[in-house]
């Protein structure tokens, strides 16, 4: 069969031979059992469901063996044998262009360059699904195949319930991901609902088909380090920036270290993992020996080299030996997946790889108190180097929730010192230690309305990636020459990016960009892009953005972390912006529970739009990109985050028929004599 018959056929109605474990692949954890035996029953009943009734004899043994062994169900055997990338557009069956985008964007999702674990549909962070199976996977593509542009099909957690008639406005995909009733939004409650095959986790840009590869985390990490080292009033060179995590967008970062400039260490305990990045070239060199890691990092400063280096082992290690051995680390952080702790996310130390991972599926409960010994552990030598000068953020992965649910001490009390929680904290859920986003994205990025705005080229050409980077770098040189002084430095460094970005060889899976950009620099470029298309100069281009960004998410301890009226943990932003993108024009549109700080922790929201050179295409970009970036700014602005304000009083001179609710500020003085 061709790929177009095989895409169109969705599940085969004669059975696929089973197939080999694939032992060369970076595999997902085992999932700790959980089910009842009544449970597993429902879990295996809720599998076969997919397929027809004569099939059901020979599949069960099969399913209840997988979920026995990995503690999901992933039907291996309906894998299918064509290989998974993005494929130019004209290649994918259908009726829909914009049906055929989507269809582009979920290969490249699973695209094994790009997935952390293609085999389990997990793109990253652990847990982080396209799909719960591959039955789900085969069903979706087929129903994008058959459908046309006045329909709509609707996605519950990774299941395709099907197409609706809709008309041609709405958009061609609705996704959801995890959406649960509040109270059962704890983390054993997506181990046990996942694991009955009903809900999963979207992550944020992995559920919604707009991952890119690690480029979108490079750019981010770049614009964190280097506003980290400015915090600091040095340079990057010559200076340290120690991190952990090189799986899935955690890679992104030694890569983002070369580009900014300094000298990078970053941690991973995965062999496998290691290796992907240094042979794609993402990290410059690798050490197993903390000896000869201090020696080679002194070396590096010494030198003013700028140079990422990985270290085959934990991260507390690291600190620990930097500690003993006197290298002042500059920047700190983490990016370890501690947002997923007990199931594969973060790798406590005392323990190999191996057997960690055997700990975590057959002794949960001492998994836990391994792991929260060794953040104890951690947080105290990131301690140790703090009182040195060390400037340490936590990079919005949930470390510092999860040390301090530890029992770490990452609180302060009145006295500055460091303690646990209890007894200790002061101004409420305040940490010792700022998120990124408290100290640098929020006020310097979101607050103006900039964020991760991206782009795909469908024609899968190299050339066509090149054109849009020289276009949108003119835009934005256009942009700049009159640009207020307070968002000169955001314009700069993206201009900077965008032309380093073709030698920095950033691109993994499909011919994608990111850079940030605010609704003017966005609207601006989409449009550009949108006439480009109509000349034939270059193909169709998928828009989207991360979640992680100015209004797609209501995080308390990340993107909505620099929130101070009481509302960061309210989820009207996220769910506000999913619904007015569905009518202004999205081609999908999707909301999740959960992200990057965990289940239950944050509400996501995003979308995906597809320019094909069309009026249509101009009049739903402007619209819809307005409204995506200016929803955000408007709650930010009613926070009182001053930055804010002023951005949305400009966006209110540029746009008439915008007029927002501003805040009265309140003069501090009055609360003196009360």
């Amino acid at each position: 069969m061709t790929f177009k018959e095989q895409i169109k056929q969705g599940i085969p109605s004669v059975l696929p031979s089973k197939k080999e474990y694939d032992l060369t692949i970076n595999h997902a954890p085992k999932r700790k059992e959980i089910l009842s035996e009544e449970e597993q029953k429902l879990a295996l009943q809720n599998a076969l469901r997919y397929f027809k009734k004569e099939h059901h004899a020979e599949l069960l043994p099969e399913f209840k063996e997988e979920l026995e062994k990995y503690g999901r169900i992933y039907m291996y055997r309906f894998r299918p044998d064509y290989k998974m990338y993005a494929r130019p557009i004209e290649e994918y069956p259908g009726e829909s262009t914009q049906a055929k985008s989507i269809m582009l964007m979920i290969q490249n999702n699973l695209d094994y360059a790009v997935a952390q674990h293609p085999h389990e549909l997990i793109t990253y962070g652990g847990n982080g699904g396209v799909f719960q199976n591959w039955a789900q996977y085969l069903l979706t593509m087929q129903y994008l195949s058959e459908m046309n542009d006045e329909q709509t099909l609707v996605m519950y957690s990774g299941h395709p319930m099907g197409l609706f008639p809709s008309n041609k406005n709405a958009p061609r995909v609705v996704v959801t991901n995890g959406m649960m009733i509040p109270n059962y939004s704890k983390p054993d409650d997506w181990e046990k609902f996942n694991a009955l095959g009903v809900t999963q986790y979207g992550q944020m840009t992995a559920g919604s088909y707009m991952y890119i590869g690690p480029q979108g985390i490079v750019h981010g990490t770049t614009i964190t380090v280097l506003n980290g080292f400015r915090k600091l009033g040095k340079s990057p060179k010559g200076n340290l920036f120690v991190t952990a995590g090189l799986g899935g967008m955690s890679g992104a970062q030694p890569k983002a270290g070369n580009i900014a400039g300094c000298i990078t260490v970053c941690a991973e305990v995965n062999e496998k993992a290691v290796h992907t990045r240094h042979s794609q070239g993402w990290v410059d060199e690798v050490f197993s020996n903390l000896d000869e890691l201090v020696e080679r990092v002194q070396k590096a400063k010494d030198n003013k080299e700028v140079v990422s280096i990985a270290y085959l082992g934990n991260v507390v290690e690291v600190w620990e030996k930097f500690d003993e051995a006197n290298i002042h680390v500059d920047l700190g952080s983490d990016q370890t997946s501690l947002h997923n702790p007990w199931a594969g996310g973060y790798y406590p130390t005392g323990l190999s790889f191996e057997e960690a991972n055997q700990m975590m599926a057959n002794q949960p409960e001492e998994f836990k108190e391994k792991v929260q010994e060794s953040l104890r552990r951690h947080a105290t030598a990131v301690n140790k180097h703090t009182a040195k000068g060390t400037y340490f953020f936590d990079y919005g992965n949930a470390f510092l929730l999860e040390s301090s649910r530890a029992g770490a001490h990452v609180h302060k009390n009145n006295h500055n010192e460091f303690c646990a929680v209890d007894n200790c904290k002061k101004g409420g859920e305040a940490f010792a230690y700022p998120s990124y986003v408290q100290d640098i994205m929020g006020p310097m990025c979101f607050d103006y309305g900039f964020g991760p705005f991206r782009w795909v080229c469908t024609s899968g050409k190299p050339e066509d990636l090149k054109k849009t980077d020289e276009i949108a770098c003119k835009v934005l040189q256009e942009i700049m020459e009159d640009s207020p002084v307070e968002i000169q430095q955001q314009m700069a460094d993206n201009i900077q990016w965008i032309k380093g970005a073709q030698e920095n060889k950033l691109v993994v899976g499909s011919q994608a960009r990111i850079l940030y950009a605010d609704a003017e620099g966005r609207i601006k470029i989409a449009k550009a892009f949108n006439k480009a298309i109509k000349k034939g100069k270059i193909g169709p281009v998928v828009l989207g953005r991360d979640h992680h960004d100015v209004s797609g998410t209501d995080s308390p301890y990340r993107e909505t972390s620099n929130i101070y009226d009481g509302s960061r943990f309210t989820a009207d932003m996220a769910i506000h912006n999913v619904i007015g993108d569905s009518f202004r024009g999205a081609t999908w549109v999707s909301i999740h529970n959960g992200g990057g700080v965990g289940w239950g922790e944050v509400i996501n929201g995003g979308f995906g739009m597809l320019l094909d050179g069309t009026k249509e295409a101009s009049k739903r970009l402007k619209s819809m990109l307005f409204w995506d970036v200016n929803n955000g700014i408007a709650r930010r602005s009613w926070a009182r985050n001053k930055e804010a304000i002023f951005a949305i009083e400009r966006a209110m001179k540029t746009e008439k028929k915008l007029k927002v609710t501003l805040p009265n500020i309140v003069d501090d003085a009055l609360f003196d004599n009360i």
